[in-house]
């Protein structure tokens, strides 16, 4: 996450216009490294296998962790003040992937997580680590937040349950954890000055910290990191944000020397009109061929991971391999086993079945249990009195899907109340919703916008409603498309209708935001809040998320 300093916001921002230029690390020529599959090995392999394309996963998952158990991939990625947060991503191949669970289950981290007297917008869970100790067959999560502390929660399955571990008073900015070959674990991290901590072998403590690395001035900010350790070398993957990726190296051991080498800088992505691929993480297949996972900065839908092959140089140096001087849109896919079954799809419907939420859903802020259940449908009960989107708890959200993708709910508001409003959103700093406005005893459909947020995450619009129409009956279907190529402002719109079948348009077109400082991309997200006397419900008995 490049967050720490208020110069970085700059840089990033020049960053995200690069679309020209080379990496580096590819002029080198690629070669065999002892233990490691040589570029010929490894086209040879991927020479047998199909295509894919990239993004891999065109959804809003930022500051990959990515790591392969036996022949299982699995990576990390940061939801902020999303909760549960930190979400697992499971994949059998690199290239499809599914929701397996989240690492941390609830953010227990301050009242503002709750929406209780404060709010913890773009705080919360930022780039963590993902780890797997053979020893005790157990996966860890890793992160500072707030810049106060560290936590680390553990589980024996990836889609858990998760429990925290330990909190140590060190916060670990950006963190990185390597289980080493003596099951010694430790953990690189920081901005511009990287450090090395050891921690105990319960890995509940901290036995030792030393700064490594300090980032010359001439590349400026170094960030992100990933430790690994490849044919006896030890290596910190970091990032340059937002358009370059680094890496340094030690052959003497954790706390170093280290010598860097730069990888990428400036590189075109995969996605037009996006930035540069970073901060991701490297991973071998069981073959030993090896990738690095990114993300796309692709607003204003978010960061989207892009997939490209790695070969290294015959001294140990990472090369990503490139397709016209470029991050490919497309190659040849993994060479790899074929998946025990295929990976739940990231769209489709939801009729929340079941005695538990899906783990692709995720809650604005923490959520009052007592408010919601599923089962039969989701019933959200109103939990707060409020004008103000951005303060009502129990806002449910779900990744949009790229590039173009829709939405449409159907929803029972029967159990609705004067002063309560219900419905879809387009969720972020400049917020939109189709939905159910009760007062006087009668329901009307309606489009609201003008819902927005100023640079520190405070309210300065609550919205207006700008179309409406009678809602006959107790039930309504919602819908929302959602336009998120990076570029221009892209359009969504909104409709409903009265049978589930004809869909009528209802107000003005709304123009996605595309600034990347919020940091999470847009999000549909279905509420429920009122603005009179809490009592009220409302069932969504149906979710679709479809693409054309």
């Amino acid at each position: 996450m490049d967050m720490s300093c208020p110069h970085q916001a700059l840089s990033r921002r020049r960053a995200l216009t690069a679309a020209t230029g080379l990496a580096a690390g590819a002029l080198l020529p690629p070669a065999a490294v002892p233990g490691i599959a040589s570029a010929a090995a490894q086209r040879a392999d991927l020479a047998t296998a199909a295509a894919y394309t990239n993004p891999v996963i065109w959804q809003d998952f930022a500051d990959i962790d990515v790591i392969r158990v036996g022949d299982t991939f699995y990576a990390s990625a940061s939801t902020m003040h999303y909760s549960p947060g930190a979400p697992v991503l499971r994949s059998y191949d690199l290239v499809n992937w599914e929701v397996a669970g989240h690492s941390v289950p609830v953010l227990d981290f301050g009242a503002k997580y709750d929406l209780n007297g404060a709010r913890g917008y773009v705080r919360g869970i930022w780039a963590s680590s993902l780890a797997y100790r053979p020893s005790n067959r157990t996966f860890y999560w890793l992160s500072q937040i707030d810049f106060a502390r560290t936590y680390v929660y553990t589980a024996t399955a990836a889609e858990g349950p998760w429990n925290r571990l330990t909190t140590i008073s060190t916060p670990y900015y950006d963190a990185g954890l390597l289980v080493d070959s003596d099951d010694t674990l430790y953990v690189a991290y920081g901005n511009t000055t990287i450090s090395v901590a050891q921690l105990s072998p319960d890995g509940r403590t901290q036995v030792r910290t030393q700064q490594v690395f300090t980032t010359p001035s001439s590349v400026g900010t170094l960030e992100g990191s990933r430790f690994y350790k490849i044919n006896g070398q030890y290596y910190i993957f970091l990032t340059r944000p937002a358009n370059g990726q680094y890496i340094v190296k030690s052959s003497r051991g954790p706390f170093g020397p280290y010598t860097m080498r730069q990888v990428l800088l400036d590189l075109r992505g995969p996605i037009p009109g996006g930035g540069v691929p970073h901060q991701g993480g490297l991973v071998q297949t069981q073959n030993g061929a090896w990738y690095y996972l990114a993300f796309v900065d692709a607003y204003p839908g978010g960061r989207m991971p892009a997939l490209a092959p790695v070969t290294w140089t015959s001294d140990g140096w990472p090369v990503v391999q490139l397709v016209d001087g470029s991050w490919g849109t497309s190659y040849p896919s993994p060479a790899v086993l074929p998946p025990p079954r295929p990976v739940t799809p990231m769209t489709g419907v939801d009729t929340f079945d079941g005695s538990t939420l899906k783990p692709r859903w995720e809650w604005n802020h923490n959520p009052d249990n007592t408010k919601w259940s599923v089962g039969n449908g989701l019933t959200l009960r109103t939990a707060t009195v409020t004008n103000d989107l951005y303060w009502a708890r129990n806002t449910l959200t779900h990744r949009i899907q790229g590039p173009v993708s829709t939405a449409t709910v159907q929803l029972d508001h029967s159990a609705m109340r004067d002063g309560d409003r219900a419905g879809l959103a387009l969720l972020r700093d400049s917020s939109a919703w189709i939905g159910i406005s009760r007062d006087g005893g009668a329901a009307r459909v309606v489009m609201v916008n003008g819902l927005t947020m100023d640079a520190s995450w405070n309210t300065t619009g609550i919205g207006t409603a700008v179309a409406s129409a009678a809602a006959p009956g107790s039930r309504v279907w919602l819908r929302a498309s959602a336009d998120i190529r990076p570029g221009t402002a892209r359009p969504a719109t909104f409709s409903y209708s009265t049978d589930g079948t004809t869909f009528t348009r209802l107000g003005p077109a709304f123009p996605l935001g595309n600034d990347w400082r919020f940091f999470m991309g847009y999000r549909f997200a279905l509420f429920n809040h009122t603005t009179q006397a809490l009592g009220g419900a409302v069932r969504v008995t149906r979710f679709e998320l479809s693409t054309p």
